[in-house]
């Protein structure tokens, strides 16, 4: 019998009831340890109150209207975001994706209106933008590419962290409008950057009039112990994306942009039907001022300096991990081979975790853990993969 569901997803054997902050709970009552948040989108856990609250009162009074109309919910939202980012104005979707899919077109329509014909974005190899054509054809993974090609056009493709890979294709095509790069690389298994690879992208940018258009999907919202990943340079970007953190479960995506980029995007060029609808700002506000108000863009950089000396405490200079390193509560830890079957491996223990590039176990813990839960995290995952790696050092001493 065909699932009335399509098969897109190899879904692991469990189906989860409720949770409360890190913990996570199964419709037969078992606990998980939750160190993967939906893929870094429950930044505050599990049935946060506040959100919980802001929800509730929300969707007592009004879910949706449309964009046709005013929205003040989404104009604070927005307000707010503008603050903290240093942008302009906001383009609210429904998703990471539709985010980025709004700065690819606002890219073109940029070199459309100084009479480029064929708007060409520099995206780097090893990214992840979404599942959308357009996003899909900006992503740097030739497995997700499979099958659906033809891939738009208007793409060439630098190696992550080589500038002058970018420079180098900008004096071959004359026809590069913007370079799109997320700050560091989340699905493509936690790479981060040289410290000034942001600044010197900023400055070729500058020279040649591209936008240079940054996905902070993955990395907004406090997650790598500043608001935003590029706050750790002295840099603004000309667009930056982000989503999946802003409102700690429900579907928002947002596209910020500043200068000429943020008024070439009008009328008519771009809309979303449920996108900043009153629910959804409603929950992204009570997020942003949860995150203010509770000092979680430090937490987790604290948080995430003691989780990675911790796991190269327990793992560091073992013949199988290959490199441990993090940015903020984004955490990888490559092994020397591929290492998938660790994640059912880690249900059993009633841990959830994610791999990723093959090799790379990714955990994306909510920024509201405390020292005991980052610690227990950190002992339950090295001892996790010291087992599945027969190291002698996991097994009970005599």
């Amino acid at each position: 019998m065909i699932s009335p569901i399509m098969s897109t997803y190899k879904r692991l054997p469990v189906a989860f009831d409720h949770g409360k902050g890190v913990r996570i709970y199964d419709t037969d009552g078992n606990e998980y340890l939750d160190a993967l948040c939906g893929l870094a989108v429950t930044g505050l856990g599990h049935a946060h109150p506040a959100v919980t609250q802001a929800v509730s009162d929300q969707v007592s009074k009004l879910n949706h209207t449309s964009n046709l109309y005013q929205i003040p919910n989404q104009q604070e939202l927005a307000a707010r975001l503008v603050a903290v980012s240093g942008m302009e104005s906001c383009f609210f979707g429904n998703s990471g994706a539709e985010a980025n899919e709004a700065a690819i077109k606002l890219a073109r329509l940029y070199g459309h209106n100084k009479g480029i014909d064929l708007p060409t974005i520099i995206v780097t190899e090893g990214s992840f933008h979404g599942r959308t054509m357009a996003t899909l054809s900006a992503t740097g993974n030739r497995a997700i590419h499979q099958g659906f090609e033809p891939l738009l056009k208007g793409f060439a493709r630098a190696p992550f962290n080589d500038v002058e890979a970018i420079r180098e294709i900008g004096k071959n095509n004359s026809d590069v409008v913007a370079v799109l790069v997320e700050p560091v690389i989340g699905e493509g298994g936690i790479a981060i950057p040289d410290a000034n690879y942001l600044a010197e992208l900023r400055e070729l940018c500058d020279q040649n009039g591209w936008l240079l258009m940054l996905d902070e999907i993955q990395t907004g919202n406090g997650r790598t112990g500043k608001y935003f990943a590029y706050q750790h340079t002295n840099i603004l970007a000309d667009v930056v994306t982000t989503a999946k953190g802003l409102a700690n479960g429900l579907p928002i995506g947002v596209c910020m942009a500043r200068g000429e980029a943020a008024t070439t995007l009008t009328a008519g060029k771009h809309g979303s039907t449920y996108g900043g609808n009153p629910l959804v700002c409603a929950a992204a506000l009570a997020v942003m001022d949860t995150i203010e108000q509770d000092g979680l863009v430090q937490r987790a950089a604290e948080l995430g300096e003691r989780m990675l000396q911790g796991l190269k405490d327990e793992l560091g200079g073992a013949n199988y991990i290959k490199e441990i390193r993090g940015f903020g509560l984004m955490i990888g830890i490559e092994l020397t081979e591929p290492c998938a079957e660790l994640v059912s491996l880690a249900l059993l223990k009633g841990l959830l975790i994610n791999v990723t590039a093959g090799s790379v176990v990714r955990l994306l813990p909510p920024l509201v853990l405390t020292d005991d839960e980052a610690d227990e995290i950190v002992s339950r995952v090295s001892q996790l993969i010291k087992v599945y790696a027969g190291d002698d050092r996991s097994r009970p001493r005599a």
